[in-house]
Parts: structure tokens; sequence; C-alpha cells
């Protein structure tokens, strides 16, 4: 049976037309106003298409399309809305454009990554990771950046939590249809939907191209799913981290080497490649096997322009979290994509190794051996990720390992409530200005009355617990519960108590069931008369997760729990909207995992911006931003002796807090009812937090740090002389370096140093056939973990004096600023002015003697 396939399209009257463009873009997810108007459609429509307005207009009776196209309130409505995008579409006056250098013009960045969590609409997300690439992207939008996105069209969505009558997590995942959701074909140059080839375990597969509009920017999504695939290949973009090992690597193929030529077929040509976790690390090799076939260049020669232009995030300081392949799986996908490369097996293996003995080829050493831009996403994540990874730099200080820390952030308008972007509107912006979070007076916080803070916060938590309250309904009519059952469901949580939220994947570091240590002391803080205190949890476990699943159960029972009914609440199918509602209404965010691992966390900046406070173990981004005035520590840097140490600790801290610092605080009121002091706290940590915790903040980063310079080697690299240059360079000294010799010359430890003397050094320096300008001579001084390397120091440059027979002689000085016992040598590491750094690869050589 031959089945034909065609897609029928919402026939609009004339009149709403608009809708359709309003539909398709996702910047309706971050504007109140448009969501309302999609909403005041049909309210049932917006739930049921998990506020997808292009389901909505494809869903919705002709009858009442037409209604609304003679709603002369409605069509006004509309009319604004249009007029506000297609200013904001139209507006030139952008952060980029207003900062950008004159030579800047033409930067594009292509940002890949595995997940967006850009709408509930478009189900392409499972956790973090996902949230953060979403925010990203708005922010991109917003500040008028030229980025522009890449991941996979996941014929399954973001998997729905369902739990049984045990409380034990089951999942569903619906189909997409693709035809009904904010995405639009690409079509090529005929008008015929835009193929890509890629090479894939011993046959060409066809990928399509599917685009999102996000505000200004645009999101490309890769599909396997094709006809003219095989019935394996179709599956490759069924499910988001779905499938065995094979499917995985498959899938990253797809995302990066078929991802990069993607983006060459549509003729874009970005100047910086961001690599937003290791999955999408196979880019790097499409592109130095674009550059070899476009400008006839040598693999090290199209490595090193590679190098120079792209980033790389690292997200996660859990090992497990980074993605090792099996060396055989590796022969059987890329064996063959190691010819066109020009390099043998074992050499593409060396590019995912950590050391010469590691055993599995690991997709984040890939991207930190071929990205020079690499970051972590917290200050602390930062120093985690310089120890993680160490042997990568062999010789190099673990300070020095050229990975820096940028905090991640929220996009503010995607997780700020209405009431509360209402009340900074209009009390904290400007006239003429509604941009939030950059507009903002944030000082001004404290002229806010303390009554209409708190009012505007008591009407999200009024709306927490009837969110609440509707899912557990629904929850237990699923289950075929009783009337009296959902009866009681009406006098679940009570908006007045002081409520604790807790809600992000039921990972087991994350320590979820903390709280429900000592049930005895649980129970006491609950059930106190006069400070009462609710929690309300969330989240969901990965499929394979058994232990994660375990947590769930155990906190989803203790509704059972007779100490417990009504108090402690498990929302079931966590989801963005949920997410909302929680970090919107709860009073206290909680986060407990165990420090250091978790690499920053994004709910308390999300919580934040909406005046609820936080409490977390100092780890991620809560490990800057905590100060007394603005939130609560649960315990400090300490190191435990065991994990049954450091969980009651840390459980006893939560209890300790709750019970004789925050439940007092949150119930002492003033005459008029207010607590005003907390109210006082709120606003300290909004002035605080919202204008740092951001994902403009942290874009505006990545631009002056990573993006900028990254995209000025592009430039220069694009013609072929600076580019030989520098790949002529790197081949002499890799040639000359076994060659180079260092030692120290006329400096005798036991001599008499004062502090703040500045202390004469010399080096006798062999450098092969090297110049003295093609090296860096330097004197590192700190103090050694007595291993042969530093545990901390600064670096003094030595330049070059005379020769001495075939050696030279550097001169330099050393400055000692404190007392005490310092260590020093001289090193000897490569040098040009047109590389970002010289620690890759790791060329060190330190003095013999």
């Amino acid at each position: 049976m031959k089945i034909r396939s065609f897609n029928v399209i919402p026939n609009l009257p004339e009149n709403l037309k608009a809708l359709d463009e309003l539909s398709t873009n996702m910047w309706f997810t971050w504007n109140w106003d448009a969501i309302m108007m999609f909403v005041g459609m049909s309210e049932d429509l917006w739930h049921r298409s998990h506020r997808n307005p292009k389901w909505i207009l494809g869903t919705m009776p002709p009858e009442r399309l037409d209604q609304l196209s003679r709603d002369p309130d409605f069509l006004s409505r509309l009319g604004d809305i249009k007029k506000r995008f297609e200013d904001y579409i139209a507006y030139k006056d952008t952060w980029f454009n207003k900062n950008r250098a004159d030579g800047d013009a033409d930067m594009l960045v292509a940002y890949f990554s595995m997940e967006y969590g850009i709408g509930e609409g478009l189900p392409i997300y499972s956790g973090g990771l996902g949230m953060l690439s979403g925010d990203h992207m708005k922010s991109s939008s917003d500040l008028g950046m030229p980025v522009v996105g890449v991941g996979l069209l996941y014929r399954k969505g973001y998997v729905q939590q369902v739990l049984n009558r045990d409380n034990w997590q089951v999942e569903r995942y619906p189909e997409n249809d693709w035809y009904n959701m904010p995405v639009q074909i690409v079509n090529d140059a005929n008008g015929s939907p835009l193929r890509v080839e890629v090479p894939l375990d011993g046959e060409t597969i066809k990928v399509g191209v599917w685009r999102v509009p996000v505000g200004r920017t645009s999101l490309y999504l890769l599909d396997t799913n094709l006809p003219e695939n095989s019935p394996k290949v179709r599956t490759i973009t069924e499910q988001l981290y779905g499938g065995d090992r094979a499917n995985r690597i498959s899938q990253e193929i797809v995302l990066g080497i078929g991802g990069a030529r993607a983006l060459e077929a549509m003729g874009l040509k970005p100047t910086v490649f961001h690599v937003n976790e290791g999955h999408s690390a196979f880019l790097l090799l499409e592109r130095i096997r674009q550059l070899m076939v476009s400008r006839g260049l040598s693999f090290k020669e199209a490595r090193e322009a590679v190098w120079a232009s792209s980033v790389f995030t690292t997200h996660t300081p859990v090992m497990a979290g980074n993605e090792y392949f099996d060396f055989e799986l590796v022969r059987k996908y890329l064996e063959p994509y190691s010819k066109e490369l020009g390099i043998t097996f074992p050499e593409l293996l060396e590019l995912g190794k950590e050391e010469p003995n590691s055993m599995g080829f690991c997709m984040t050493i890939l991207a930190m051996k071929l990205c020079a831009h690499l970051n972590a996403v917290s200050q602390l994540h930062g120093e985690v990720t310089r120890d993680m990874w160490g042997k990568v730099w062999p010789g190099l200080p673990k300070y020095e390992i050229p990975i820096c820390g940028i905090t991640n952030g929220v996009h503010t308008c995607s997780w700020i409530s209405h009431e509360h972007q209402n009340l900074y509107k209009k009390s904290l912006i400007p006239a003429g200005q509604n941009g939030l979070p950059d507009s903002c007076d944030w000082r001004k916080l404290g002229e806010i009355d303390d009554g209409d803070f708190w009012e505007t916060h008591l009407v999200r938590k009024r709306k927490l617990v009837a969110l609440v309250r509707d899912r557990l309904r629904r929850q237990h009519q699923r289950l075929g519960a009783d009337h009296t059952v959902l009866e009681e469901v009406k006098g679940v949580l009570n908006p007045e108590y002081l409520t604790i939220g807790f809600a992000r994947r039921f990972a087991t570091y994350k320590r979820a069931t903390l709280f429900m240590r000592n049930l005895e002391r649980l129970a006491e803080i609950v059930n106190n008369e006069k400070m009462p205190v609710q929690f309300v949890v969330a989240g969901k476990a990965h499929q394979a997760d058994s232990h994660g699943k375990e947590y769930i159960k155990a906190v989803a029972k203790m509704s059972l729990d007779p100490r417990f009914k009504h108090r402690i609440i498990f929302v079931e199918d966590y989801n963005m909207n949920v997410a909302r509602y929680m970090v919107q209404g709860v009073d206290v965010w909680l986060n407990n995992p165990i420090r250091p691992l978790e690499a920053s966390g994004t709910s308390g900046m999300k919580a934040a911006i909406n005046g609820v406070l936080n409490l977390s173990v100092l780890d991620g981004w809560w490990a800057e931003g905590y100060s007394a005035d603005v939130g609560w520590a649960i315990g400090g840097k300490e190191n435990y002796n065991d994990e049954a140490e450091r969980d009651y600790v840390e459980s006893e801290a939560i209890y300790n807090l709750l019970q004789k610092v925050i439940a007092p605080l949150y119930y002492y009121r003033g005459p008029d009812g207010v607590p005003h002091n907390w109210v006082k706290m709120m606003k300290a940590s909004v002035a605080k937090l919202a204008p740092v915790y951001n994902t403009n903040r942290m874009l505006r980063e990545y631009y002056e740090q990573f993006y900028v310079p990254a995209h000025r080697s592009s430039v220069r690299f694009r013609e072929g002389d600076a580019l030989l240059a520098v790949a002529g360079w790197r081949k002499k000294v890799e040639h000359n370096w076994p060659q180079v010799r260092v030692v120290l010359d006329q400096f005798k430890p036991e001599m008499e140093i004062h502090s703040g003397a500045a202390v004469p050094v010399k080096a006798i320096v062999w450098l092969g056939g090297l110049t003295p300008e093609e090296v860096a001579v330097q004197l590192h001084v700190g103090v050694s973990d007595g291993d042969a390397s530093f545990r901390c120091g600064q670096t003094f440059p030595m330049s070059y004096e005379s020769r001495m027979g075939e050696a030279y002689v550097f001169a330099g000085e050393v400055k000692f600023s404190r007392s005490g016992r310092h260590d020093l040598a001289a090193r000897v590491i490569p040098r040009h002015a047109d590389i970002p750094h010289p620690f890759m690869p790791p060329l060190i050589k330190w003095n013999e003697e």
C-alpha cells in the first residue's frame, strides 16, 4: 500500500494572519502579553497544547477564529503585540551593535548543544543543560548577538513522569507532531527540503534541517527520521539521551558532523564555533576536514585555525557526566573518517585520550584539545575542572590551566513572574526604557513599599498552591481515587505557611532526601503550631537511574505518613511550567548537593529574581552569590571524614536554620501583618543577585573573553599567509623542542632576601634551531607541592640578553612581596603573537638544576 503524506495548515482570516508568525517565533515565550493573548483565545487549548500556539491555531474551531476576527478588542490587542514584535525584530540599536568594533561586524557564532529548553511547546530538553542553552539563545536575541543554535529534532518529546500506586516513576514519551509545532522545514535553493549527507557505520545517511525562530536569531535542528533513511537510521534522532552506546555516538556524529555540514549547506559561515558540553565535539573534526578540502590545508594547518576560533564549555564536575566511548565503537564509526582527515586512526584516538594509557575516547578531552577557549560554569567549578583534567596539561601548574569560569545565568524575562515584572517596571525602570534586567535601577528596590512587595509574593504563592492542588487532583483521578481523597486534596498546603521548594533532576549527588534524614526532627519543624513549615518537591530521575527513582519514591511516600500529610508534597511530572510556578511561589529555595559536584545550578537564580530566598550548600553559583544579607549557607567549605558525617552535619544545619533562624524571621510580623525584616532580605537578594546572575551578563562575558578573540583569529586566518606562518612556526617548535633546555644561573637560594626587594636572576637556555623571539623564558615564583609542581605562584618575564656559545642568556628579576618560604624555577614555553595562548599542545621545559 502506498501512503501519501501532506500537510494541512490553518485557514486564518486575513485580519488574523499575524497570529501565524507570532505563533512560530519563540519570542512569545518571554513576552507575557503575547502569552495572555494566546491564553485568551482558548485557555483549554493552551493547557492541552503544552503552551504551543501553533497547535492551538491548527486545532481551534473555525467558528472561534471567525468570532475572534470580528472582536475589536482582540484585534486591537493583536495589532499592538504584532507591532511590538516587529519593532523588536527591526531594532538596530542593540547591545551588540553599540559595543562591537567595526571589524567585528561579520561575526557569527554557531552554538551547538544536545538540548534546548526554550518553551514547553518545543520539548527537546531534559534538564539544566537544556535550560541554559535555551536561555543562551534568548539572551543572544535580546542583545542582538549574532548567534545561531544547532541541535537535534527528537521524535519523542521530553519525558513525562507518571507515578504508579507504589510511587515509582514510570516514563512516557509523547510523539512530537512537528507539523503543529513552532518549527519550519529548511529548503535548498531549488525549494526542496534541504538534505546533508553524513558518513555513518559504512553508509551515507541523509539529514534534514528544521528552523526554529527565536526572536532575532534561529535554532537549527537536525533530523534523521526521513523516508530516505533505513529504519535503524531513522531512530537516531528518536529520543534525547535514548538508545544504546551505538545510538549515542550516532547522535553525536549527526549533531557535530551533520551540524557543521548543515551550516555550510545553508550558506552560513560562522567565524566562531561554541561547543556547549562535549556531545557535539565531532564538529571540530568536521571543521578541520572542511578547511582541508576548501583551502588545500594539511590536518595540522587546519587544526590551527579551528583551535583558535573554537569555544568549549564544560558543565559537569561529575566524571560519569562526561561522555566516553569504547575504542572499538569509535573505530567502527570513525576509522574511515580519519582517512578523510589525513591522519591514522591511532592519531584520531589520541585526540580523545587524557593520557597515553587512557582506556576510552572522551568527548570532553577532544573538545579541550581542539578548542583554545575553555570555560567552566562557575568560579568554583573552574577550580574543580582544572583539578579534574590536569593530566591534559602535564607540567603546567593547576592554576595556570587555561580553563576559566564564566558563571551561568538565567534569562530574566523567561523566569520572572509577570506580577514581579510589572512591579519592577513601575518602580525600577526609567521612562522610555522597558528591558529587564539591564534597564532596571536595582538600587531603587528599597523604595518599593514593603506591603506591595509582600502582596506580590503572596499572589504567586497562592497560584503555586492552586497549581499543586490541581495536579494532585488529576494524579489521584488517574489512579482511580474516590471523592473523599479528591476532597482532601483541596486542603493540601496552606499559602500562609513558610514554604520550602526543592526541584531538580533526581541525581543522587543532589541529595533530594537530605531534609528527611531525621524524621522526628522534621516532624517537629513542619508541625510547629506557631511556625509551621511545608515542603514542595518535584523532579525527575533519568530512566536508567534506579537510585534516583528510589529517592522520588521516598519523598512521594511522605504524604502518606500522618505526620507529614499535606505538609510535604511531591509534584508529579516536573517541567518548565511547574518550575516557573515553584521559583515564583515558594518562600525559600533549598539546594543541598554534595559540594563541589554542582557545577553551577540555575534554579536558585530563577528563584532569586522573584524575591525567593536561597538556602543552599556553598557550591556552584551560590559559592559566589551568598552573603548573610541575601540568604543562608548550609555548612561551609569543610572536608568530612565520610559521607555519614557530611550528611549528618549538613542535615542538622538545615534543621537548625529552619527552626531557629528562618521560621522565626518569616513569622515575625509588624502591626500591618507584613514580615518587614523578611521583605528587607527579599529586596536585598533581588538587588544583589538579579543584576549579576542573568544570561545577558553571561553572554557579554562570553563575547568579551571568547567570541571577540576567536572571531578575530578566524578573520586573521581566513587568508593563507597568517595561518601558514603560525603552522610553520608550530612545526618548527615541535621539531626543536626535544633540544630545548634551561638552567638557572647566578641565583643562590641561601642568600638573604628581604621582602620588597627585587632580585636579579639569569638563566642559560638552549633552543636548538629556535630563536629567542620564538619562545618565552619566564621565572615562576610561588609555593611548590614538593613534587616538582607549584601549588600557587606568579610569573615574571625574562628578556634575551646575550649569546653564549650554543646557548642564550636571559635575564630578569623577581620581586618578593611577602616574607616566608618561596620556591623558584625557570621555564621555557613557545611564543607567537597570533595564537590565543601557548598551552596547547602543552610544551613546557622547566629548569634542570
